[in-house]
C-alpha cells in the first residue's frame, strides 16, 4: 500500500512549498437551497432540497503562479470563482488572501481595498460589457469607483495605457463594444480587470467563447501580463489543452470536490485519479492513433442526489465495495494530492 498523509494542513500547503502563498482556500463549501416554493412544499408535502455546489475545497496559490481548475460542466468550478471574489458567501470554510479572511473583510470597512486587489474576468465577452457605454467608460469605471483617477484627463490617460497593454489602440476608447470582435472584447475585459492594479485575477473560462486562433492571442497576452506584473491567476477551464499552456498547478473537480491536485507536468505525465485519466484519454493525439483508450464513460450523477461513498464510483472501472460506502479524503500520496481509495491501496 502506498504511504499516505491525511493532514488537511499538509494537503493545502504541499503544493506551495518554497514560495509565498498569496491565496489559500480551507475547506471551502457552498450549499444552495433549490427547494420548490413554500406553498408547493406544503401542498405536496415535499422536503427542502439542497445542492452542494462546492464541498470542502482546499488549495493554495503562490504569488505569480497559476492554478487551473478543470472538470465537466456543473462540477462547481464557477461557484469556486464566485466564492473567491465575494459574489457568494461560503456555507463553510474560509478563503484567505495575504493571510486575511477575505469574506470577513468583504463584510467590513476594508472591503474596497480587498476588492481592488481581487478582480475577475468573466466567461462571455458579449455579456460582460455594457453595450450602451463606450470603452473609455467601461475601463475607467473601476478607476472612478476606487478613486484612482483625480481627473477625467488622468482617467483617459490610464485607459489608453491599459488598452495598449492588451494589444488595442488608444483610439479604441471612443468605440462601443459592438464594434469589436469577441477576442477584442475579451481584451477590453482584461484591461478593465487590470485597471485597479490587482494582485489576484479569477479567470472564469475567459477563452471558451473564442475561436482557437483568438484563444491563443488572448492567452499569450495574459501570460505576458502575468510576467510583467507578477499576477496570480485562478484559471477555470474545461479545455485541457489551454490548461496545459497556462497553468503551474492543476486541480481536477468532480461533483463539487477536488479529486486531484498536482503540478501541471506531473498531472499530464502521470495522472493518478481514474477521473483525471479518463479526461486526459479523451484528448485526441496524433501519436496515439490506433491505441486503445478508455473513453469517459457514463453521465455525471444528479448533484441533488449524489452517490454514496466516492461520487465517481458509478463510472469508475476500479471501484470496490469500499468506494461505494466510504468517501475518500483528499490526501498526499507520493507528492500528489488525490482522493481515491484505489490509489491509496496501490491498486492503480
Amino acid at each position: 500500500m502506498t504511504q499516505a498523509v491525511q493532514t488537511p494542513g499538509a494537503t493545502a500547503s504541499t503544493q506551495q512549498d518554497g514560495g509565498a502563498v498569496l491565496v489559500r482556500a480551507e475547506g471551502l463549501a457552498k450549499t444552495f437551497d433549490v427547494s420548490p416554493p413554500l406553498l408547493n412544499r406544503l401542498l405536496e408535502r415535499r422536503p427542502r432540497v439542497w445542492l452542494r455546489a462546492v464541498d470542502e475545497a482546499s488549495f493554495s496559490i503562490r504569488k505569480g503562479e497559476t492554478l487551473a481548475l478543470v472538470g465537466e460542466s456543473g462540477c462547481g468550478k464557477s461557484t469556486v470563482a464566485r466564492l473567491l471574489v465575494g459574489l457568494h458567501q461560503p456555507t463553510r470554510g474560509r478563503f484567505l488572501f495575504k493571510g486575511q479572511d477575505a469574506h470577513a473583510v468583504y463584510a467590513g470597512r476594508e472591503a474596497h481595498a480587498m476588492r481592488r486587489s481581487i478582480q475577475m474576468i468573466f466567461q462571455d465577452p458579449y455579456a460582460s460589457l455594457n453595450p450602451r457605454w463606450k470603452v473609455a467608460d467601461i475601463v475607467a469605471e473601476p478607476l472612478r469607483e476606487h478613486g484612482m483617477a483625480a481627473s477625467r484627463a488622468e482617467a483617459e490617460e490610464r485607459v489608453a495605457a491599459l488598452l495598449q497593454s492588451v494589444g488595442l489602440a488608444a483610439v479604441d476608447m471612443g468605440k462601443f463594444p459592438h464594434q469589436f470582435s469577441g477576442g477584442q472584447r475579451q481584451r477590453i475585459s482584461i484591461a478593465r480587470a487590470l485597471a485597479t492594479e490587482p494582485e489576484f485575477l479569477v479567470c472564469d473560462e475567459p477563452t471558451s467563447a473564442l475561436d482557437v486562433s483568438v484563444q491563443a492571442q488572448v492567452l499569450n497576452i495574459m501570460k505576458n501580463l502575468q510576467r510583467q506584473h507578477q499576477l496570480t491567476y485562478l484559471f477555470i477551464s474545461h479545455n485541457l489543452a489551454v490548461v496545459r499552456h497556462v497553468s503551474d498547478h492543476v486541480g481536477v473537480m468532480y461533483l463539487g470536490r477536488i479529486v486531484e491536485l498536482a503540478p501541471r507536468r506531473t498531472l499530464f505525465a502521470t495522472p493518478r485519479h481514474p477521473y483525471t485519466r479518463m479526461l486526459l484519454d479523451a484528448i485526441p493525439r496524433m501519436r496515439d492513433t490506433g491505441r486503445a483508450r478508455t473513453p469517459v464513460q457514463g453521465e455525471v450523477p444528479n448533484p441533488l442526489d449524489p452517490p454514496t461513498g466516492c461520487a465517481f464510483h458509478p463510472r469508475c472501472p476500479f471501484a470496490t465495495e469500499r468506494c461505494r460506502v466510504e468517501r475518500p479524503k483528499l490526501q498526499v500520496i507520493d507528492g500528489v494530492q488525490v482522493a481515491c481509495h484505489a490509489v491509496e491501496e496501490g491498486r492503480i
